[in-house]
């Protein structure tokens, strides 16, 4: 077997990404963000949290390189947050080897069973 897409991608990264990604709150972040950027406040209303409790959340986000911070002109102390594809498509690759994988093993022991019959 050659080198699979999920190789390529760092084993900290897809750690981070996952680890970003086991919390409720910030998976239901990553939903909103889906549809379009928006203001942290906005998100911390929308997911009926404290401004504080949003902050940590998004910072986690940020951190993971999931999400990304601006600052609209008319207003720099506004922080518009909007996804970053990247950490999302190495998740999507490192599924689908996994899938691939599992699939392959199935058909193997599927083959090894109908041999046995």
């Amino acid at each position: 077997m050659g080198v699979t897409a999920a190789a390529q991608v760092l084993p900290a990264e897809l750690d981070r990404t996952l680890a970003a990604l086991a919390d409720p709150h910030r998976r239901r972040v990553v939903d909103l963000l889906s549809r379009g950027p928006r203001a942290a406040g906005d998100l911390a209303r929308e997911l009926a949290l404290s401004p504080p409790a949003m902050s940590r959340h998004l910072r986690t986000l940020r951190e993971s390189g999931l999400v990304e911070e601006s600052h609209p002109t008319f207003d720099a102390r506004v922080r518009i947050y909007a996804l970053r594809p990247e950490p999302m498509v190495h998740l999507l690759r490192w599924l689908e080897d996994a899938e691939r994988l599992w699939s392959e093993q199935l058909t193997a022991f599927k083959a090894h069973l109908e041999r046995d019959e």
